[in-house]
């Protein structure tokens, strides 16, 4: 995406954006609004009027040393690429990728660690739990097989008896 400079005001014209005027000795004006083209039209001179950056620029109340004109001077020329610096990068590219692909891998890996046990666990709760919901509890008196083995708890005899009182 190329962004031009307004010739009038020198602000950022963007693509698709502004007006453009070709003279008869084909030199191209652009502008950011008609605002600048209306005044370039007058044979303003932009030195003159005071909202422009050529003005602010000539009576100091513009930056005229910052590294930001220095970027957008490079950003127009073109550059020349060394090949060896371009298949370098390639390389480190393809690396960093690697190792991003595999330090992703190792976190998912730890992340899931013991997520098996935890859900067979959980699947023989809710099969203890819901047993009844696959087969009628007639049928489970009749076959014991189909349950699943009882796990003995032992019970105090204080907690059995508070259970007692509140049941009643």
């Amino acid at each position: 995406m190329r962004l031009e400079k307004c010739w009038f005001c020198s602000s950022t014209v963007y693509p698709g954006h502004g007006i453009q005027f070709v003279r008869n000795d084909a030199k191209i004006f652009r502008f950011c609004r008609s605002k600048c083209h209306k005044n370039f039209k007058m044979k303003r001179n932009p030195r003159k009027v005071k909202w422009t950056k050529a003005y602010r620029r000539l009576h100091g109340k513009d930056m005229t040393q910052d590294s930001t004109f220095e970027f957008e001077r490079k950003r127009n020329r073109p550059e020349r690429y060394d090949r060896n610096l371009a298949e370098n990068t390639l390389k480190a590219i393809k690396k960093i990728d690697k190792v991003r692909v595999d330090r992703e891998a190792r976190h998912h890996a730890s992340r899931m660690k013991g997520k098996k046990a935890k859900e067979h666990r959980e699947a023989e709760k809710e099969l203890v739990q819901s047993i009844h919901m696959v087969k009628a509890p007639a049928v489970l008196q009749h076959e014991p097989s189909l349950t699943l083995p009882k796990i003995k708890v032992k019970v105090s005899q204080q907690q059995s008896e508070e259970t007692r009182a509140m049941e009643e």
